[in-house]
């Protein structure tokens, strides 16, 4: 046995005993999408279907929609919003990563906590506001990778 096949069958394992956990039925959709964001991480849903689709061809876009909200819900992914680009998806969500982006040809990359602890960023509120309790901070980082400088 491989050790990519190893760690897909650990992955998949741990999926399953997340989506049991939280009242979910551990379907091929299911894993099919999990899988294809952990071998591709910040996918788009369109790369995301193609790739489901190699293992399960009758999957509808709407579908897979469906799965990507609830197990971004669930805390199985993590969603991705960054400037003038689709929302992307990506496994790593036991940390509080960031994401530097390529302005020239939109490459993403991840990048570790700023400060190394969560939520990275302590905001300074102003005089009069309610402060919150922060539990993460999203950072995205722009500029040239080394490709396109």
């Amino acid at each position: 046995m491989t050790e990519m096949a190893t760690r897909q069958e650990v992955a998949e394992a741990q999926w399953a005993t997340t989506l049991r956990a939280n009242g979910r039925r551990v379907t091929r959709q299911r894993l099919a999408v999990l899988a294809a964001v952990d071998l591709s991480p910040h996918a788009t849903t369109e790369d995301i279907t193609a790739s489901v689709r190699v293992e399960l061809p009758d999957i509808t876009v709407q579908s897979v929609y469906v799965v990507l909200a609830d197990l971004t819900g669930l805390g199985l992914l993590r969603r991705i919003e960054t400037p003038h680009s689709p929302a992307r998806y990506e496994t790593r969500v036991d940390d509080n990563h960031h994401h530097a982006v390529c302005t020239g040809c939109g490459r993403i990359e991840d990048v570790d906590c700023a400060v190394g602890h969560a939520p990275c960023l302590t905001p300074q509120w102003p005089e009069g506001a309610s402060p919150m309790t922060i539990q993460i901070a999203d950072v995205v980082y722009q500029g040239l990778c080394t490709d396109c400088r």
